[in-house]
């Protein structure tokens, strides 16, 4: 449907681009002006009026009128009446009144009467940038059932919509009194996701491939030395039938802390052989660790690996498989008909399609892989994939042992026993702080602070933040020689701590659950026991009880959207906050797969 040009400034200022966003935008009140044959108390009504005697003082006029069409005589009453008031309510004249009409002590008044012109008609009220008439025009001249069945909206949904922005005295008389039946809410929900759905799925881009990518895995398999899992199996059965087609690939892999994603990434690299495959990661450390894994897993490859250290007169044309950070970004790419990004929600959206524009030929684009370890919920996820396709990988290679508990100054000595007895046992533990320095505003120890006690109580103690420009080093020499590591949630996506059994977050009511999920994921990679401390001032908090309920990132990402209302993770312009009005992605999934099958 294409609006008219005369009405495109109108439309622009109440946030209008379809049909479906002119209908959702939907009356906060209604005036029924229909003349009234009976008074229910509590209700507003339209009345024929003749004023007969009035009083006044500079707070409130006060009258009483003859409603003819009833034979009855009531009271009426005007709060802080201006002069427009005084040269209307004229004794003997004739009115039609709209107003509530109430008991008050022994007497019936009309409160705060309108003198309407029109009668025998319902005016919705539209609260927008615009006057109401100009909007009820619009909504008359778009909002028809032809346009609306076009717009895939069925008889019986029609007839709801028609109820709202063309209500009957009975639609009115029940919103008035206990606001929009239960039906009206169900549709408005099933209207706003459905809406959405379609408008994100003429944003999702089909290019054309530059290359089918189909080399059998058979081999790389078999030369593991361990079984991949079923949902890794999945994921990339998933992904081989993306490189069969034309199309280029748009793919999103989540994956729970530790469950595999890695594997998945090489597996993509063999069936890319013959061509030329990129992975970008957020950090040095990170890039560097996929680096050794892909050299030892991929042994007939020849790997490149790019970082802000490396040469940039570097011919990078010989490498099979290239591995680095943002710095490719700033490399000449050629021929390269895969892209990967790992830990996707750690760049931003320019960054991830200057990459992508960068490996593009004309309209040919390579295919293109995004990794996250950040699952978003399943209803989101479901809205999401109108634009891009979504595998997830739950099942973990090791069973997770990890065990949470909130803890306070009191428990404080408890923990520091288990510290060295997990030390002793040659194991690691990494304390996060929320502040490098001291704060007036934060009631905990910040980093500096802190470090003097540990360094006087324990060896081996390293420290860094994320200012700190040898922070990538000092990880490296902590996993190889360290014992307690005191950082801030740098560590979040990071350097691989196989030896890592404790993990104690300070101040973590301050963390986002995701956050604190990602931070708790540094232990119990490889399957060893592993514990979370969250050392609170503020234990008595549901959020955080409910988070040391469960290690699960996907239950964690529902009970994120719960607490915190979870936005649009994958494209990264809504981080939180409530993105609809009516539709709820905590309660509202069969709705969202209703709206899905009607798209």
């Amino acid at each position: 449907m294409i609006f008219k040009e005369e009405d495109s400034e109108r439309l622009k200022k109440l946030g209008v681009s379809t049909l479906l966003d002119l209908s959702l935008i939907i009356p906060h009140k209604y005036e029924d002006l229909h003349l009234c044959t009976s008074i229910t108390l509590g209700s507003f009504h339209t009345v024929k009026a003749i004023i007969k005697t009035r009083s006044y003082n500079p707070k409130f006029m006060k009258f009483s009128i003859y409603l003819p069409d009833l034979q009855k005589e009531i009271n009426a009453i005007i709060f802080h009446p201006r002069k427009y008031h005084h040269e209307k309510f004229k004794e003997g004249c004739e009115l039609y009144l709209y107003g509530k009409i109430e008991q008050n002590f022994e007497s019936i008044q009309i409160v705060q009467p309108l003198i309407v012109e029109d009668v025998d008609i319902i005016i919705p009220k539209y609260k927008s940038k615009l006057q109401n008439k100009t909007v009820i025009n619009l909504i008359k001249r778009y909002i028809t059932k032809e346009n609306m069945q076009k717009e895939g909206i069925d008889d019986k949904k029609w007839h709801i919509l028609k109820e709202i922005h063309f209500p009957s005295s009975a639609f009115v008389a029940h919103f008035q009194k206990d606001g929009f039946s239960r039906d009206t809410v169900l549709f408005l929900k099933y209207l706003e996701v459905y809406n959405h759905l379609k408008i994100l799925s003429t944003k999702k881009i089909v290019a054309p491939a530059k290359k089918s990518l189909a080399y059998p895995l058979d081999d790389f398999l078999k030369s593991l030395p361990f079984k991949l899992t079923s949902d890794q199996l999945k994921t990339i059965d998933e992904i081989r039938e993306d490189f069969k087609k034309p199309t280029s690939a748009k793919r999103v892999i989540m994956g729970d802390v530790g469950s595999g994603k890695t594997m998945v990434i090489f597996a993509s690299v063999v069936m890319a052989t013959g061509s030329r495959s990129v992975l970008m990661a957020p950090t040095t450390v990170l890039a560097a660790q996929i680096y050794e894994e892909a050299k030892k897993y991929l042994p007939t490859l020849n790997i490149g690996f790019v970082t802000n250290k490396s040469k940039k007169s570097e011919d990078l044309s010989g490498y099979d498989f290239i591995i680095g950070t943002h710095a490719l970004l700033y490399r000449d790419l050629k021929d390269v008909d895969l892209v990967m990004i790992d830990e996707q929600h750690r760049f931003g959206t320019k960054q991830r399609a200057m990459i992508a524009k960068m490996v593009s030929e004309d309209e040919k684009q390579p295919h293109f892989l995004q990794f996250s370890a950040t699952p978003i919920p399943r209803t989101l996820s479901m809205i999401q994939s109108s634009i891009i396709d979504i595998s997830t990988i739950k099942e973990m290679p090791f069973e997770k042992d990890i065990q949470t508990k909130i803890i306070t100054k009191k428990e404080f000595p408890d923990m520091l026993e288990h510290i060295k007895e997990e030390i002793a046992k040659d194991r690691q533990v990494i304390i996060v702080y929320p502040l490098v320095q001291e704060s007036e505003v934060i009631d905990y120890q910040s980093i500096d602070e802190a470090k003097g006690w540990w360094l006087k109580n324990f060896d081996k103690v390293y420290v860094t933040h994320g200012k700190d420009k040898e922070k990538e080093e000092v990880l490296e020499n902590f996993k190889k020689d360290g014992k307690i590591l005191l950082a801030t949630t740098l560590i979040e996506v990071g350097v691989s701590l196989p030896r890592l059994s404790i993990i104690t977050l300070v101040a973590p009511e301050r963390l986002g659950l995701a956050t604190l999920h990602q931070l708790r994921g540094r232990v119990s990679r490889n399957g060893l026991k592993g514990y979370c401390y969250l050392f609170t001032k503020k234990p008595d908090n549901e959020r955080l009880e409910a988070f040391s309920q469960t290690i699960d990132g996907f239950e964690i990402a529902e009970l994120d959207l719960a607490y915190r209302q979870g936005g649009d993770l994958l494209r990264g312009d809504i981080q939180s906050g409530k993105h609809f009005k009516w539709f709820d992605p905590k309660s509202d999934m069969k709705i969202l797969e209703y709206a899905k099958v009607n798209l």
